[in-house]
């Protein structure tokens, strides 16, 4: 079953020439970043404060040095590779048939395999700025910090320039978004479960008859789906991608 799910993948992808990826954070867990809701990811662990918490826009301002120890420890893999996933997505788009990857995540390999068009729903740890004077600052600012990361320009707090909870979406970056999804031939969603909004809607907008799902489970969207794949991504998409486009 897998192998004749396999095939009709690459055949999905043969006869499409608008492909877009919409990935989570099952995409990075190859490259050994932890995902949030599985049995070994973040939600399972036992904090003081549940990351929910710890990860909002609140707790942020008021427990600010609590947050970035958090943070540091538990958020930031600056070693991290990309996987086979990423490769070979980056393989299809300079191929000319992938338009975009939209990423919830904020880790920054789909760029580091060397994708050009990523649209990043939820922020990057690589981008970070003052709250006081909007100086930019790269994630060794936040790294080399020995507590509170603070700006060298006025003192102002550096956060870190990633959607928390309790903070919106960008709206021209889910603009972009939708408009790039509305207009694809196919669509792949991959590593994600499907249940954080708004980000989670946006397959609402997809029209086309390849609606491609790959995850280690069951999704909200399988019902809707054209092809599901129940396995790893990476090797799903490289059995498919890496020696065929």
């Amino acid at each position: 079953m897998l192998k004749e799910n396999i095939q009709k993948l690459k055949d999905f992808v043969e006869s499409s020439n608008n492909i877009v990826f919409f990935g989570g954070a099952g995409v990075s867990t190859e490259s050994g970043i932890p995902d949030f809701r599985s049995t070994d990811g973040l939600y399972s662990q036992k904090y003081k404060y549940p990351p929910e918490k710890i990860l909002s826009y609140g707790f942020f301002l008021n427990n600010t040095s609590k947050f970035y120890d958090f943070y540091k420890n538990k958020m930031l893999f600056p070693d991290a590779k990309p996987n086979n996933a990423h490769i070979a997505l980056a393989k299809l788009e300079s191929a000319g048939k992938l338009k975009a990857v939209i990423t919830q995540n904020i880790d920054g390999l789909h760029q580091a395999s060397g994708s050009k068009n990523v649209i990043e729903l939820h922020g990057s740890v690589y981008r970070n700025y003052c709250m006081k004077c909007n100086k930019p600052y790269d994630i060794d600012a936040i790294i080399g910090s020995a507590d509170v990361p603070l700006c060298d320009n006025c003192g102002g707090i550096i956060k870190p320039d990633v959607v928390l909870y309790e903070e919106s979406l960008d709206i021209s970056t889910m603009a972009t978004a939708v408009e790039y999804i509305a207009r694809a031939d196919m669509l792949i969603i991959g590593g994600t479960s499907l249940v954080v909004y708004p980000a989670a809607g946006l397959v609402e907008y997809y029209n086309g008859d390849k609606f491609v799902l790959i995850n280690k489970s069951s999704t909200s969207s399988d019902r809707r789906a054209d092809l599901i794949i129940n396995g790893n991504i990476g090797e799903a998409l490289n059995s498919v991608f890496a020696h065929n486009v």
